[in-house]
């Protein structure tokens, strides 16, 4: 099952994979919270510090209330303000610790629940069919994968506990008002929504600009990896003034956006300053009216003053702290995609079991089959190929015929629309896809590596494999050699992709894979056609050994490399129009003697005897 479409994007939006989109309703978040739920024990820690530090910090006030009223008005004894004092001390302290459990219980749930999130959707996205990846872009999950992930973690890690502690301190220190002062209370309500009104307005704007700086950043970053990744070909055309002129503009941007933000928040801060301040002068003024008038004590009305001001800065947090959770549940809503995907290519409820031990053979019979995001055209039409066990069968024709589709179908990373793929007789549609592959191996065009070292890139196709059936592996793929010239032989890193290696040596690993995954049918697609003469002979040397007892089909451009086959099967437009051996191809004159004509410059090397 694909994302759905509003969620997709085409991949030609330079901003389509950055911020997650906000959502309109909080509802995304169930499913935060369920993956938080599962951890009660952390959830029950964080809230008694939150609880503690609420309430430490609403008494502090009550502190300096003590420490005026029964410190200085006691006549000044220093013992006595000192015992006043050490009660305020002892606050803070417990204010420290209860933040240094919250921050850590809080922070732990974000991350755990994030590294949840991670495995869960990676696990899910591991089950999809290559089609999914069609229609839903790498990029796109990628960005799901890490900057939605990274905005649920601030959500779980910071947001809801500022948001839950704002919200105690706005209620506990609202009654602590009340209590002191009812009067100027009631006038200080009517302050609160003068101060958070201007902090939601311009707080919004600036988040806004922010976010826009981020993604001028990000431009940045990505013209930088963009410009040295491929600094041979800007070098090669003398483009460096113009990547210099490109890169000084999207600095420039970022510098337009920073002057921007700049100003909103010097706006916000000068007009929150005037209103706080002046508020809180207003009060005190108020509120010294009620001192000499004995209404209220001098401590009083220094506890509702700063209580005041903790009031109303939980109040403006608030604000912030809502589009914040909606910004979360955004991101949540995109990665529950992800994580609810159901793959197309799924095992039966009661999937049936190949024979043993394995025979070999493979069966195309009227198959047609259209790739997801090309329905109108047919990549194969009425197909129909039988592959004996231990046959090799070449499949050659012009770019577009279809070859490579058959074995997209072969190892059920699709199924056809008409027509039944068989493996051993047995149809794939009633198999695990796991155990369809399990008896197939693949040398891919290009020798697929990882950023890991040798000996993980070799056995990717055997993960049991021992060091000395590695070895053997690449001896058989004439790959040993070079392998223990390494630095540190099968240890050694072999960088990102395999840069470190050449395209032959690369190539020469993929088969030593294949050789370890020591599987029934071999499936070769142009394993040779990106390599040199030198490389190309060492290659085919290791196939040919490969090939050797196994049913293998072999996609190839250069028909040098086929003429050997068992049988060649002649493709154009998702179609067999020719099948046979090498001389008999040549001498029907067809489309395989056409595209032979044009490869092999000798009138003789498209004879019999050339073949042989």
């Amino acid at each position: 099952m694909a994302i759905p479409e509003t969620s997709q994007t085409t991949g030609t939006d330079p901003d389509a994979h950055r911020a997650a989109p906000k959502s309109r309703s909080l509802g995304p978040l169930r499913m935060v919270y369920r993956e938080t739920a599962k951890y009660p024990d952390k959830i029950a820690l964080a809230l008694i510090a939150l609880l503690v530090t609420a309430a430490a910090t609403l008494a502090i006030p009550a502190g300096f209330k003590l420490i005026i009223d029964r410190g200085f008005a006691a006549g000044g004894d220093p013992a006595d303000i000192g015992r006043w004092f050490e009660y305020l001390l002892m606050i803070v302290g417990v204010l420290a610790l209860g933040t240094a459990m919250r921050f850590y219980f809080v922070s732990w749930i974000g991350e755990r629940v994030v590294a949840d999130l991670r495995k869960k959707v990676h696990a899910n996205l591991l089950r999809q069919e290559p089609g999914f990846f069609e229609t839903n872009s790498p990029k796109e999950i990628s960005s799901r994968m890490t900057s939605d992930t990274a905005i649920i973690e601030q959500v779980v890690g910071t947001t809801v506990s500022v948001a839950l502690r704002n919200l105690l301190m706005a209620l506990g220190g609202t009654a602590y008002l009340f209590y002191l002062a009812p009067s100027l209370t009631l006038g200080m309500t009517l302050v609160i929504p003068a101060v958070v009104i201007p902090i939601t307005i311009f707080g919004r704007r600036l988040r806004n600009v922010s976010r826009d700086s981020q993604d001028r950043v990000a431009d940045v970053g990505a013209m930088v990896t963009e410009v040295l990744s491929a600094m041979k070909i800007v070098q090669a055309f003398g483009q460096e003034r113009r990547e210099t002129t490109r890169f000084g503009d999207a600095v420039e941007r970022i510098f337009t956006v920073a002057k921007r933000r700049i100003a909103i928040r010097a706006a916000m801060t000068s007009i929150i300053i005037l209103l706080i301040f002046g508020s809180i002068t207003l009060l005190m003024w108020r509120g010294a009216i009620g001192v000499s008038s004995g209404e209220i004590s001098s401590g009083a009305i220094a506890a509702f003053v700063i209580t005041g001001g903790l009031v109303a800065g939980s109040f403006g947090s608030l604000t912030e702290v809502y589009g914040d959770l909606l910004r979360g549940a955004g991101a949540a809503s995109r990665l529950n995609e992800l994580l609810v995907a159901q793959p197309g290519i799924a095992p039966p409820d009661r999937p049936e079991k190949l024979p043993e031990p394995p025979r070999g053979s493979l069966s195309f019979r009227g198959v047609t089959f259209q790739y997801p995001t090309r329905p109108e055209t047919n990549a194969l039409e009425g197909f129909s190929l039988e592959v004996e066990p231990g046959e090799t069968v070449a499949i050659v024709g012009p770019s577009g015929a279809g070859k490579s589709t058959i074995f997209q179908l072969a190892e059920r990373f699709y199924d056809p629309q008409a027509g039944t793929v068989r493996l051993d007789g047995v149809p794939l549609t009633s198999l695990d896809p796991a155990q369809v592959r399990d008896r197939m191996a693949l040398v891919p065009q290009d020798g697929v590596l990882f950023s890991a070292d040798a000996r993980d890139n070799l056995r990717y196709g055997n993960w049991a494999a021992s060091d000395e059936e590695i070895w053997e592996a690449a001896r058989a793929a004439n790959a040993e050699d070079f392998l223990r010239d390494l630095p540190q032989g099968l240890d050694t890193f072999l960088g990102e992709d395999g840069t470190r290696l050449s395209g032959g040596q690369q190539q020469r690993i993929a088969i030593a894979r294949a050789v370890l995954r020591d599987a029934p049918i071999l499936l070769l697609d142009e394993a040779t056609s990106a390599l040199d003469a030198e490389s190309e002979r060492l290659v085919q040397d290791a196939l040919d050994h490969l090939m050797r007892g196994r049913t293998t089909l072999v996609i190839a451009h250069r028909l040098a490399t086929v003429r050997a086959a068992d049988r060649i099967v002649v493709m154009e437009n998702g179609r067999i129009v020719e099948q046979g051996r090498h001389s008999q191809l040549i001498a029907n004159g067809g489309l395989y003697a056409r595209l032979a004509s044009l490869q092999f410059d000798a009138p003789d090397e498209l004879g019999t005897n050339a073949a042989a």
